[in-house]
């Protein structure tokens, strides 16, 4: 189900309905009230006056819901979006049910359900966590971090990852993490991001010689390298398929009760 349609048909509908009370409805109303106090000597009693003047079911509930509506539509289009992590592809830095902020300003207004970029703001920048319509199925939301922009060559051998001919730095932290058994973690350092990967020394991994990233496209990666469905694999991701920036982790429910004590920035 798309939701971004779902609430701009249920902002229209309701805008609309408020639209028809404002312009034809509420005056039809007062004339009822008008004429039958002219029709009755004295005053008209005011349980009939109030049946009367009384706004129809659906003109009551468009007046509720469309600004509290309106407000969820502007927010979550043009300010921050909710998502949930299903997989973990960017373990260590997201987990499994965690529940994530995405900033939509970061990389320009867009209109909602066309996606039709309307103000340019900012670009992704190398090591930012991103969240895209995967270019394979577009009704799927894929996360991953950024490692190559538009102009960029990516190459990756033996698990080290070289942007335009230089190594990226990592160093490791620890052999056979007790969160990933079997992994060795690492502190990896990508543009001004450092934050820590995920690698398997008994798994070769995909090779893959030096390419160029095409303007207008960009170039992901997991942090879970040797468990990720990304770039390496199907290609890059167009700059029309972007949703925003990842900026923060606000709840963790993967099972039980929901967990606050795990709200931080991702970086």
């Amino acid at each position: 189900m798309d939701f971004s349609l779902v609430l701009v048909i249920a902002v229209a509908v309701a805008g609309v309905v408020w639209l028809i009370d404002l312009v034809a409805l509420r005056s039809a109303r007062k004339a009822r009230v008008a004429k039958a106090e002219a029709s009755v000597e004295g005053e008209l009693d005011a349980g009939t006056r109030e049946k009367l003047a009384r706004d129809p079911w659906p003109v009551d509930y468009a007046k509720s819901f469309f600004p509290v509506l309106l407000l969820v539509l502007v927010v979550r289009s043009f300010a921050f979006e909710p998502f949930q992590i299903p997989s973990g592809s960017m373990l260590p830095t997201l987990k499994i049910g965690d529940f994530i902020l995405v900033n939509k300003y970061d990389y320009g207004l867009r209109l909602p359900v066309v996606d039709t970029k309307v103000l340019e703001v900012g670009e992704p920048e190398r090591g930012d966590v991103m969240v895209f319509r995967f270019p394979e199925d577009p009704s799927t939301n894929f996360i991953k971090r950024v490692v190559g922009l538009p102009g960029d060559t990516i190459r990756y051998e033996g698990k080290q990852l070289y942007v335009n001919g230089e190594a990226i730095d990592k160093t490791l932290n620890a052999r056979n993490s007790s969160e990933q058994s079997g992994e060795d973690l690492l502190d990896e350092t990508l543009g001004k991001h450092v934050h820590q990967i995920y690698n398997n020394p008994q798994d070769p991994g995909p090779q893959m010689r030096e390419i160029r990233v095409p303007e207008g496209m960009y170039f992901v990666m997991g942090d879970n390298r040797d468990h990720s469905n990304d770039s390496r694999y199907w290609g890059f991701v167009p700059e029309e398929n972007i949703v925003g920036k990842a900026v923060a982790v606000w709840m963790h429910w993967k099972e039980g009760f929901p967990d606050f004590s795990s709200v931080r920035l991702i970086h």
